[in-house]
């Protein structure tokens, strides 16, 4: 949508992420990434960290599922999405705004660490390590080929 503010954060994750569901039964994992920049200082000649910044972040559906069961809390990670600011009133009644991000993508950052990255498939598709669903072969056909791996789309 046209005006909306897009970053990308690296940082690392300040706990595990916390996956719930809405009353109407979608997903959304929230976590926190803590990103603390880090700066030379000539004086000590040695780096220094800056002030952390703290972003709340969510990750609906799919992604928020697969973000929960593969992320843990120190993880560094890359983190692309939507920022919002939201303002509410605390149970004091004092006038709170926040900042948050409605992600779009999360991944490990490879700067420090591996990965193996498993395909997970939709409901009612093989999440083991087979090939995704085949389309059927045409009936009435006397001798069929095996038809082409058909991924869908995850969306």
């Amino acid at each position: 949508m046209a005006g909306e503010t897009l970053v990308t954060v690296v940082g690392n994750l300040t706990a595990d992420p916390e996956l719930r569901h809405t009353a109407s039964g979608i997903p959304v994992a929230g976590f926190t990434i803590a990103s603390t920049p880090r700066v030379f200082d000539r004086d000590r000649s040695e780096f220094v960290d800056g002030e952390p910044l703290f972003l709340r972040c969510s990750l609906w559906r799919q992604a928020g599922e697969n973000a929960a069961q593969s992320l843990t809390r120190g993880m560094r990670v890359v983190v692309t999405g939507r920022l919002r600011q939201r303002t509410f009133d605390d149970k004091e009644g004092i006038r709170r705004t926040t900042v948050e991000i409605d992600a779009e993508e999360v991944a490990a950052s490879l700067t420090y660490a591996t990965a193996k990255v498993t395909k997970t498939y939709r409901q009612g598709t093989p999440a083991q390590h087979g090939h995704a669903p085949t389309a059927s072969p045409a009936t009435g056909s006397a001798q069929s080929s095996p038809s082409p791996a058909v991924e869908p789309h995850p969306f």
